[in-house]
């Protein structure tokens, strides 16, 4: 069984028999074809060196984000998405194709994986050819074509569509057609470097012939110069001869135009710009400051996208009440930190417990140790909860002491009193023993 059977299962019917989507009848929804009907025609802009490395730039900061299911249901799926998306992929991977795909043809697809059983065990995500909204039975289902030929169809409550640029669809993405122009430039500059280069290798001249009448004669004197002269030859040494029969003889010359340093900027800014990335971030040379504002402009709403999207197919709209249950794509904004400024953050906070030894080496992509998950603060660099049981003790005996003494005061009074009592006893006998 390859994959295209595994991710799209045929579901069995109320007889017990599986129901091709080939077989199935399907409607079509919206107005004109663009509302309904994505095709991915579009995806030679990938072939362009600038563009390809600023679609990676972004999916590799998208591949570092974090999936994880939140809430007490789909127990089994949670546990099995915790290793990974499916069976093939790892969500590093996963999310770095489907930012990938979501760039170059702003629509992205991703659907579940289905077992024997036809239970969800994950989910995948899909670059068809086409891809319609389809009604059967009052029901949306999306219906993808593949190059290879294959047609499925799956419910369209089960599947996540991720978008950009959505304007004249209800379901999907713009084409990338305002980048046209500026791609068109990129080519011709490429063009011209390789005719430039071309000429270089060529030698064109002109020159007048006396004494040649005849259209026959001018071509074949040129056919027996070219011989002699262009083509290769080791005792040539790269010396051309002209006859005394070739007069007013000039070097064709080609002017290329290439573009200057100023056009090519801007032909890389409108790049740039149409996908929010800059040379920094190309090549890997952005502060934190510049890795901040992309978190914000491109991976934060990234995330919040794909976690609305996953939740919806993941969980049922009963599921999804109360918000508890829910899928959560996140990140650890301070992995976009240089390294000393993540050596500054462990110090100053590590110092002051507000983060625990293991939480400062995930800072640096550091496994997890056992027993790290406690905080300790400047000085002793004692445990918290060690100190919280010392100042428990502490209060404790404070507390005793201020018993102590309020019961040695008691006993002080008492005594007083007794003694107080004992004497003024004596006194009254010793004044009546004197009045006897």
């Amino acid at each position: 069984m390859g994959l295209f059977e595994k991710v799209f299962r045929p579901k069995e019917n109320k007889t017990g028999q599986k129901a091709s989507s080939h077989g199935l009848k399907f409607f079509g929804i919206g107005k004109g074809k663009h509302d309904s009907v994505f095709s991915s025609s579009y995806g030679d802009i990938y072939q362009n060196l600038l563009v390809r490395a600023a679609i990676d730039a972004r999916a590799r900061q998208v591949s570092k984000l974090k999936v994880e299911m939140q809430g007490t249901a789909k127990i089994a799926l949670k546990n099995k998405l915790s290793s990974g998306p499916n069976q093939w992929q790892t969500w590093s991977q996963f999310l770095y194709r489907l930012s990938t795909i979501l760039d170059l043809h702003n629509t992205a697809f991703v659907v579940p994986v289905f077992d024997e059983y036809l239970r969800i065990t994950g989910y995948y995500p899909v670059l068809p050819d086409k891809c319609e909204i389809v009604e059967y039975k009052n029901k949306l289902y999306l219906r993808y074509k593949f190059s290879f030929g294959e047609t499925a169809a799956v419910e369209l409550d089960e599947c996540a569509i991720l978008t950009k640029y959505q304007y004249r669809s209800d379901f999907f993405g713009e084409k990338s057609h305002a980048l046209d122009d500026t791609l068109k430039l990129i080519n011709l500059q490429h063009k011209g470097v390789e005719s430039a280069v071309d000429n270089t290798t060529n030698y064109k001249f002109y020159a007048s012939l006396d004494n040649f009448a005849i259209g026959d004669d001018l071509k074949n004197e040129r056919k027996e110069f070219t011989e002699l002269n262009l083509k290769k030859d080791e005792d040539a040494n790269g010396l051309l001869l002209f006859p005394n029969t070739y007069r007013d003889i000039h070097q064709i010359k080609a002017e290329n135009y290439s573009l200057d340093a100023g056009e090519i900027e801007a032909i890389d800014k409108n790049v740039f710009e149409y996908f929010g990335v800059n040379e920094a971030i190309l090549t890997n040379a952005a502060d934190a400051t510049a890795l901040d504002a992309f978190f914000n402009g491109f991976i934060e709403p990234f995330a919040i996208q794909l976690s609305e999207a996953m939740t919806r197919a993941v969980y049922t709209e009963r599921e999804r009440q109360g918000g508890k249950n829910k899928v959560v794509v996140h990140a650890n904004r301070l992995q976009y930190m240089s390294t000393n400024e993540k050596i500054q953050l462990a110090t100053q906070l590590g110092d002051r417990g507000v983060l625990t030894v293991n939480e400062q080496r995930e800072l640096f992509n550091y496994e997890t140790i056992e027993g790290g998950d406690v905080a300790a603060i400047r000085g002793e660099y004692k445990n918290i909860s060690e100190l919280k049981e010392e100042e428990k003790e502490e209060d404790t005996k404070e507390e005793k002491e201020e018993n102590t003494e309020v019961t040695e005061e008691i006993e002080e009074k008492e005594n007083t009193e007794v003694t107080e009592e004992i004497k003024e006893k004596e006194e009254k006998e010793d004044t009546k023993a004197i009045q006897n």
